[in-house]
């Protein structure tokens, strides 16, 4: 999960240095569009493949319910925000509308609330 992490805020970061262009009524950095695409698209995938993991190790392997901790329920938030951010993403990039403040308050919040669910599940190291 922390190489998840930091493709998203590697990915927030590229979408920032987007969004100053764009404020600045300015050319975006050479590659930053593509850069954010190509990080943020495997920050999601990651994202949610470790989820299911999550989800995976606390049954099988743990016998806990998976939602049963603060860090499950936070980890469905996270992947949700995630997902949000992601469709409104695709809606961008294809041009069939979607909302870029939307977008990038989505992104955010996903990348604040996996650094807070990264955080809760140091208690449930063994």
């Amino acid at each position: 999960m922390i190489a998840s992490i930091a493709l998203a805020a590697a990915a927030l970061r590229a979408g920032f240095a987007l969004r100053r262009a764009r404020a600045a009524r300015r050319p975006a950095p050479r590659g930053a569009r593509r850069r954010h695409l190509r990080l943020a698209k495997a920050a999601v995938v990651l994202v949610a493949i470790g989820f299911v993991g999550g989800c995976i190790s606390a049954v099988w392997l743990r016998g806990w319910s998976p939602f049963a901790t603060f860090h499950g329920v936070l980890g469905a938030l996270v992947l949700a925000l995630f997902a949000a951010a992601g469709t409104h993403g695709w809606l961008l990039e294809r041009g069939r509308g979607g909302s870029r403040q939307a977008h990038a308050l989505f992104g955010a919040l996903a990348l604040l609330g996996a650094l807070v669910a990264a955080i809760a599940g140091f208690v449930l190291l063994p």
